[in-house]
């Protein structure tokens, strides 16, 4: 339902509500029986849960649509997804705490390997663990460049987020994932004119950063997906008068909660 809709109906009543997720819990039939994980598991905690309670179903986006973590928590939380658009880029900066304001580029990165012709030969350079990604990352936050300020942090294991703040930037950008081996990253351009500017310090960038990680055996790239800004969400209290908390383990599902002002 729309937000514009909701608002009229709100009244104070004086409730506490717990909304656990269990993301991902669900799933389809492939075992021989004919059975789901969570059919076949021994869940007795649950299955109390459910005699006792009310069942039902919410559909997040529409029929036919798998969302993604970060739209699927957006529509739990009663925003309409397709309403209210977070770029993964703002998503991933917020769940870091990095801000991201109007004006500002997010993207979220993946530390890549590249081999001497520079083409691609592991999109997630080996999945290297928190503690040997982190001095690469910060080489990258160490990278700036003339006419805007570049903040880079790491996220989790082999993935970080960049920001990019400045005068006249506009996230119309794609991304420099090829999503495949064997061929170079793909070079930033603007999806519009007005992104023209954005690209081209981007990319700027982008270069100046390969240099620096040139000397690495691996993880000697990066490959950037979902640039966005603020999404300027009304906050939860505004929205639904309910001052809520989070507690999350992965940045994503913290950043979505930050981004409605939890």
């Amino acid at each position: 339902m729309p937000y514009s809709y909701l608002k009229p109906l709100l009244d104070d009543n004086g409730s506490k509500i717990v909304l656990l997720v269990l993301d991902g819990l669900g799933g389809i039939a492939t075992s021989p029986d004919g059975k789901t994980a969570l059919e076949t598991a021994n869940t007795p905690n649950l299955d109390e849960l459910a005699k006792s309670g009310t069942l039902g179903q919410t559909i997040p986006i529409r029929y036919g649509i798998t969302p993604g973590s970060g739209p699927a928590h957006l529509a739990l939380f009663g925003y309409e997804p397709l309403e209210f658009v977070i770029g993964r880029g703002a998503l991933s900066a917020s769940g870091v705490n990095l801000p991201v304001k109007i004006g500002d580029i997010a993207a979220r990165g993946n530390l890549c390997t590249l081999d001497q012709k520079g083409n691609v030969t592991d999109r997630r350079a080996g999945r290297i663990s928190q503690e040997d990604a982190a001095p690469v990352i910060e080489k990258l936050n160490q990278v700036q460049i003339p006419g805007v300020e570049v903040e880079v942090r790491q996220v989790k294991e082999y993935r970080f987020v960049i920001v990019m703040r400045g005068e006249g930037l506009n996230p119309a950008l794609n991304d420099t994932d090829p999503q495949e081996e064997g061929v170079p990253p793909l070079k930033v351009e603007a999806q519009n004119p007005d992104a023209n500017k954005a690209a081209e310090f981007m990319q700027q960038w982008i270069s100046e950063a390969y240099k620096t990680l040139a000397d690495q055996p691996i993880a000697n790239g990066f490959l950037l997906r979902g640039f966005a800004t603020d999404p300027c969400l009304p906050s939860y209290e505004d929205a639904y008068q309910l001052q809520a908390a989070c507690i999350a383990e992965y940045p994503m599902y913290k950043g979505v909660s930050r981004l409605v002002g939890m």
